[in-house]
């Protein structure tokens, strides 16, 4: 925290050589008024310049070229009093010190124009400035008011150069008050709408959470019962049919724990919150076996190493995982083979099927699967391709970095 001392020697060096403040503008309300504001300000300026050359050379005697150089210096602050305050004041202060030629025993030692500008300078500059930059610009324009007011006036003067500071000052607190009430409105509306988005993100997650267990749910439960109740329904059903309806139960068993998981992700305010472990690369070989006991003629390849992150590890599974369901749907019959090498910095796997022998359930193509495997691909900043091949199947192949990707450095426009 600075000293007092300090930051009155910062306020002081702020004054006559600092930073000025931002410029403001002053809002109009109608758009007639804002076309001619600068007209009729143009003409203020060069009524004052002419009021206060004449008063010069008529009243006090002054040379032409004199009374019209301190008239142009008397109005040369107005025009800075909105852009450049600091600005508007030096100009003001050097006009006091060179404007009082001839003035004699008068109260005011200024034009009654120069007086008017001196004022308005102080209000206006005034409600603009910290309140150490006030206090020292009250300070050197007294320091003028002693310099070349009479004596016997000095009192009234200087009363009127402080009460005048005052009504800045005041105007400046409520200026600043208003301004910080404004800005902790915005923040309180910010913070209201990021909450009704917010809301209404986990009603939308909830409803979707309600039809996929009204629609899903149900069905999938019908076929685990009837898979599972087959082989009593069905007594003369030979042993490889009863395989394959406990195949089946387990398959649709195991969609349901995977969909309640997400359902149960889907109703929570936490996505993080999960019922289950989530699956990971120890899972896979279950994962082919599953696909061989639903006849797919799987096999896996699995070199070893380090076990990656959890994250790599669940992308990797459901790679395979959607990999293994395309190509049960897109190439019957054909022969897929899975390979997974875990190396020291990324995991790399591929799954790849052969041409179908029978015809396929759909036309194959890159739909909602493979959108779905690039995505989490991207996600981890790896790298993913997917394709026909040579032999008339078709490949999927990932790499999985085990390490997020660095970020670009500031000012290297990436």
């Amino acid at each position: 925290m600075a000293s007092p001392s300090r930051g009155a020697w910062n306020a002081l060096k702020r004054l006559f050589g600092g930073p000025d403040y931002p410029p403001v503008t002053v809002p109009l309300p109608w758009p007639r008024l804002r076309l001619v504001a600068p007209t009729v300000a143009v003409l203020a300026l060069v009524g004052v310049t002419v009021g206060t050359a004449a008063y010069l050379i008529d009243a006090r005697e002054l040379p032409p070229i004199s009374g019209w150089l301190i008239a142009i210096l008397t109005v040369l602050p107005l025009p800075f009093l909105l852009s450049r305050p600091l600005w508007a004041w030096r100009l003001m202060f050097v006009s006091m010190l060179f404007g009082t030629f001839n003035s004699g025993n008068e109260t005011w030692p200024w034009s009654p124009g120069h007086v008017f500008v001196i004022l308005l300078v102080l209000l206006v500059v005034g409600a603009r400035v910290d309140r150490a930059v006030l206090m020292w610009m009250l300070a050197f324009s007294l320091l003028a008011v002693w310099i070349f007011v009479p004596p016997a006036d000095l009192p009234g003067v200087s009363l009127l150069f402080v009460v005048v500071v005052l009504v800045a000052d005041v105007i400046a607190r409520i200026a600043r008050s208003r301004s910080s009430l404004s800005e902790q409105l915005a923040e309180q509306a910010e913070v209201s709408e990021l909450e009704k988005a917010r809301r209404t993100v986990l009603e939308e997650r909830t409803r979707i959470a309600r039809e996929m267990h009204d629609v899903v749910a149900h069905h999938m439960s019908m076929i685990a019962v009837q898979a599972e109740t087959a082989p009593y329904r069905l007594p003369d059903l030979p042993e490889t049919a009863r395989a394959e309806f406990t195949s089946m139960a387990m398959a649709a068993r195991q969609a349901l724990t995977d969909m309640r998981r997400l359902l149960g992700v889907l109703r929570s305010e936490d996505s993080e919150r999960l019922i289950a472990p989530q699956p990971g690369l120890t899972d896979i070989p279950e994962l082919v076996t599953s696909a061989q006991r639903a006849g797919v003629d799987a096999s896996l390849d699995v070199a070893e190493g380090e076990p990656p992150p959890e994250a790599v590890g669940l992308a990797a599974y459901r790679i395979v995982q959607e990999a293994l369901a395309n190509a049960s749907r897109h190439a019957p019959g054909a022969a897929v083979r899975v390979e997974i090498r875990p190396w020291l910095a990324d995991l790399s796997l591929r799954v790849h099927n052969g041409p179908p022998t029978a015809p396929p359930e759909s036309p194959q193509g890159e739909g909602h699967g493979i959108a779905g495997m690039r995505e989490r691909v991207t996600l981890l900043g790896g790298d993913f391709a997917a394709g026909a091949t040579a032999d008339g199947g078709f490949a999927v192949a990932a790499r999985l970095p085990y390490a997020p990707p660095p970020e670009p450095e500031p000012g290297s426009g990436e």
